[in-house]
């Protein structure tokens, strides 16, 4: 984040000290929150206040159909959610202490499609995405919990969907901004075609970034997968915000950060650094103008890792002894 400096004079004896004034912005950064289908807004409490601590103003908010709206939950349609997630980041561009330039749209699972789709309604430099859940477009008036059952979804996100076959890709396939994908490595809710999905369908980014999370369920049911998912989340959001102006300036359009496993354990064996690709035709990129690398899908084997190991060998130490 660049700062101007205001150059200022400081009285001392009968003198005066040269010095610069450096005061952050008026108008602060803003990250938007959105849970997924049965969550609500306290599970995300933790990270609006890490994200609160690197500068950010944060809003987290109950989607219709949950908490104290769920008398609504079997009637509520994803058009009616996706009109929530709308008004929430008006609400918040809205606030006087915001950048409207400058606010990251940030969803699991539910709420990450949510976050998609509303690329499509509003622009904005950043979007995290955690295990992202992926519907056909048909019955859009229909409510979503019927959804599972009529659109067989457990086949469905078992295929990698091409965007012009779904309006959450096609809408990610026109994202300019910075991007994060966050894969649970057991994950059978979403599993990794779906994940495949949303990574090719996001072939115009300024950056996109992807992490898989060593043995985490869909819903991070254990602490170590929570850890790990608010590590990934927040380092990647510092490195927007503090690094910003500098990626943006040196980074080619379209770089890709290669998958890398995150250990779900702080003292694990720290998982690969990634590697970041230039767009072929860049300077320096091999190939012919306009085209773009190949980009390699996470193997299955790559989860076979020291990271891993350490990851199994510490949740084993905590399982308490059967007698």
């Amino acid at each position: 984040m660049s700062l101007a400096g205001e150059t200022v004079h400081v009285a001392v004896r009968d003198s005066e000290l040269a010095g610069t004034l450096v005061v952050p912005p008026a108008r602060r950064p803003g990250a938007l929150l959105v849970h997924g289908w049965g969550g609500n807004k306290e599970q995300y409490l933790r990270v609006a206040h890490e994200m609160a601590a690197l500068g950010c103003i944060c809003l987290t908010f109950d989607l219709t159909g949950h908490d104290a709206a769920r008398s609504r939950r079997s009637e509520v349609t994803r058009g009616e959610n996706l009109d929530d997630v709308t008004a929430a980041f008006d609400f918040l561009a809205a606030h006087p202490h915001v950048d409207e330039n400058a606010i990251a749209v940030v969803g699991s699972s539910y709420g990450g499609y949510l976050a998609a789709l509303l690329t499509e309604r509003r622009h904005f430099p950043w979007l995290a995405l955690r295990a992202p859940a992926l519907y056909r477009d048909s019955e859009w008036e229909l409510p979503k919990q019927e959804l599972a059952q009529r659109q067989d979804l457990a086949n469905y996100r078992r295929r990698v969907i091409a965007p012009a076959d779904n309006r959450a890709l096609r809408a990610c396939s026109r994202f300019h901004g910075d991007a994060l994908i966050v894969e649970s490595e057991r994950d059978t809710i979403v599993p990794r075609p779906t994940l495949t999905s949303y990574r090719r369908a996001l072939q115009i980014t300024h950056s996109t970034c992807y992490r898989v999370i060593a043995q985490a369920t869909h819903a991070l049911s254990d602490e170590e997968s929570r850890d790990a998912y608010v590590r990934i989340l927040i380092g990647w959001m510092k490195d927007r915000l503090i690094h910003g102006s500098a990626l943006a300036r040196h980074a080619p359009h379209g770089s890709i950060e290669e998958p890398a496993l995150e250990p779900a354990r702080a003292g694990a064996i720290a998982a690969p650094v990634c590697m970041e690709h230039a767009v072929a035709g860049a300077a320096g990129a091999p190939g012919r103008a306009g085209e773009r690398p190949p980009v390699e899908e996470p193997a299955d084997d790559r989860c076979s890792t020291p990271a891993r190991a350490a990851v199994d060998a510490a949740r084993a130490r905590r399982r308490p002894a059967r007698s």
